[in-house]
């Protein structure tokens, strides 16, 4: 959806995201060995050591009473 505003998409994603009911977490980034991977020194403006994966939002499970 590149012909779509930043905004527009951003509120897209979080609409979808409700609905099936996952969010966005930052983690570490793993080769296929499973090892980190380190950030690299020569591009600032961009972080290879994290990347950002979809979740499953726990489900709020009250005590019974």
């Amino acid at each position: 959806m590149s012909w779509l505003p930043q905004t527009y998409y951003d509120t897209i994603k979080r609409i979808s995201q409700l609905v099936r009911g996952v969010e966005d977490k930052e983690v570490r980034a793993r080769t296929e060995k499973g090892q980190y991977v380190a950030d690299d020194k020569s591009t600032p403006d961009v972080d290879e050591a994290y990347t950002t994966v979809e979740v499953k939002k726990p489900r709020d499970r009250s005590p019974k009473k």
